[in-house]
C-alpha cells in the first residue's frame, strides 16, 4: 500500500480544517442543547388536601406522563434521571365529583417546578377515583427483625416497641382485616449488649391508607446466657383410677440455660413436670416418659435426667 507522503504545509492545512471541524460541531451542540424544546417524561403523583371523611383509591398508576418545555440540556438529564420530580396534585375537588383534571391545576403544579421547566400538559389529564366508607383503628406493631447473637448471648426478655399501638385509617374492608402493622427489618450481627433503635413502619402499599405514626422506638433487652441445674418433683397426670403411685426416681434434673441477671431467682416452683400414666394403661409401657410442661420465659431446656422415670403401681 502506498505511503501519502504530506508536505509541512499540507499538514498545517489539515490539522486547521480538523480543529474548525471540532469547533464548529461543539459550537453547534451548545446552540442545540441550549434550544428549546418540548419532550415527554415521567413524573411521580403526590398527593395533597386528602379527604378526611372519604377513603379512595387511585384507578391508575401512580406516575403519568407529562409533556414539559425545557431546553436540550435538561430533556437529557431528564431522559437519564426518569421520574426524578414529582408532582403534588390537590384532591379538595374530591369532596364533590369523583376524579380531579389536571389541567385546571398546572399553574399551582408549575409554581413548584423550575421557571425554565414548565409542563404543558398530561398524559392522561383526568385522574380518576374509587371511594369507600373510611375507617380508623389501633392495631398492634409487629417487629421484624434479623438478630445474631455473639455465643452465650441472647434475648433476656419481651422486646419492648414504643407506642406499641399505631393508629391507621383508610377503606373499612382493608383496615378491618389488620391484625398488625409491620416495621422495617431491624438487622444487627454478633450481637451482645441491648439494642436501642428507631424503626421506620412500613409504609402503606396504597396512597389511601394512612398510618401514624411513622417510627417507633425499639428495645431488645439483651444478656450473656451460662447454665444452670435444678431438681423439680414429677407429677403423675391421668390417674383416673386414683393408684397409689411410686416414681422412681421422685425427682428429676432439669439443666437448663438462663441470663445471668436471672439466674438467682430461678428456682424449682418456676417448672412443672408430668408423666402421663396412660402410657401404662393404654399402651403398656413399663417406664413413663417425663414432659416438662412450664418452664419461665427465655429459659430453654439444654436436657432432662433422666427422661423416663420407673413406677410401682399399688392397687
Amino acid at each position: 500500500m502506498a505511503i501519502i507522503k504530506l508536505s509541512a504545509t499540507e499538514r498545517r492545512r489539515i490539522s486547521v480544517f480538523l480543529t474548525c471541524l471540532v469547533l464548529a460541531v461543539c459550537a453547534w451542540l451548545v446552540v442545540a442543547f441550549s434550544s428549546t424544546y418540548s419532550y415527554t417524561t415521567k413524573k411521580i403523583i403526590r398527593y395533597k388536601n386528602v379527604p378526611l371523611k372519604r377513603s379512595f383509591h387511585s384507578l391508575q398508576s401512580d406516575t403519568i406522563e407529562a409533556v414539559v418545555t425545557g431546553t436540550g440540556w435538561q430533556m437529557l438529564f431528564a431522559r437519564v434521571k426518569e421520574k426524578s420530580a414529582p408532582i403534588t396534585v390537590d384532591l379538595q375537588s374530591l369532596d364533590q365529583r369523583p376524579y380531579v383534571t389536571l389541567s385546571s391545576q398546572l399553574q399551582s403544579i408549575n409554581a413548584e417546578m423550575p421557571r425554565n421547566n414548565p409542563i404543558k400538559s398530561f398524559n392522561p389529564d383526568t385522574l380518576y377515583f374509587d371511594f369507600s366508607n373510611r375507617s380508623i383503628r389501633r392495631i398492634p406493631v409487629k417487629l421484624l427483625s434479623d438478630i445474631n447473637y455473639q455465643k452465650q448471648f441472647s434475648q433476656s426478655d419481651n422486646i419492648i416497641i414504643q407506642p406499641s399501638y399505631v393508629t391507621v385509617s383508610g377503606p373499612s374492608g382493608e383496615i378491618d382485616a389488620m391484625r398488625a402493622w409491620p416495621t422495617d427489618s431491624l438487622k444487627a450481627k454478633d450481637v451482645d449488649e441491648t439494642i436501642n433503635a428507631a424503626i421506620n413502619l412500613k409504609p402503606p402499599a396504597e396512597g389511601n391508607i394512612t398510618v401514624y405514626p411513622k417510627i417507633v422506638q425499639i428495645k431488645v433487652p439483651v444478656n450473656e446466657f451460662t447454665e444452670k441445674t435444678i431438681q423439680i418433683p414429677v407429677k403423675i397426670i391421668n390417674n383416673t383410677y386414683y393408684y397409689n403411685i411410686k416414681v422412681v426416681p421422685q425427682r428429676i434434673k432439669v439443666t437448663f440455660t438462663t441470663s445471668l441477671d436471672r439466674y438467682a431467682d430461678i428456682d424449682p416452683d418456676l417448672f412443672e413436670a408430668q408423666a402421663d400414666l396412660d402410657y401404662w394403661k393404654k399402651y403398656g409401657y413399663s417406664t413413663l416418659p417425663v414432659k416438662i410442661i412450664r418452664v419461665p420465659d427465655f429459659c430453654k431446656i439444654v436436657r432432662i435426667e433422666p427422661r423416663n422415670i420407673d413406677f410401682i403401681v399399688k392397687k
